[in-house]
């Protein structure tokens, strides 16, 4: 049965960062303000809690660019094909992120977050507060391709890019 489904966003960020890079997002900080046509009132209470997490529009992808199937994550051959739903990866059907950020102030309309990894401009879907009683409850566990992956997304130096 087909859907048609209807998104618009809830608010842009306002960031430092223009490009989408993989690395280095640690010291990011970042500005989300609601549309005009939610009110202040929407956020408030967010900012008794350490965390939100954040869904959001990788905008700048194309769709010519989307991946449906398997890949090297980043192109790197040395890692394992892996279907796009087992990586992290801009290039989603959907394009949609998502990202969990420590809740900095709540200025009026702006909710400011670090470590989010979304550019200058990039379209807010959703804005959740995070709560204990959704974070997993057994152990994450994840294969040794991604750890590596990981190594230097979340360190400090923005503008640095490992070579992917």
């Amino acid at each position: 049965m087909p859907h048609d489904l209807s998104i618009k966003p809830i608010a842009f960020v306002s960031a430092a960062r223009t490009s989408p890079e993989d690395d280095f997002w640690g010291d990011s900080t970042a500005d989300i303000t609601l549309v005009d046509s939610l009110d202040e009132e929407a956020l408030v209470g967010i900012e008794a809690f350490s965390h939100v997490e954040v869904l959001f529009i990788f905008h700048r992808v194309e769709q010519t660019n989307v991946t449906t199937g398997a890949r090297h994550p980043r192109g790197n051959s040395v890692w394992p094909e892996v279907g796009i739903f087992a990586q992290r990866g801009k290039n989603r059907p959907n394009r949609i992120g998502s990202t969990i950020c420590r809740v900095v102030r709540v200025q009026g309309r702006t909710l400011t977050v670090a470590e989010l990894d979304a550019i200058d401009g990039t379209p807010v879907v959703d804005i959740k507060p995070v709560m204990r009683e959704f974070l997993p409850r057994q152990e994450v566990t994840q294969p040794p391709w991604a750890t590596e992956l990981m190594e230097h997304y979340w360190s400090m130096g923005s503008g640095k890019k490992n070579g992917a």
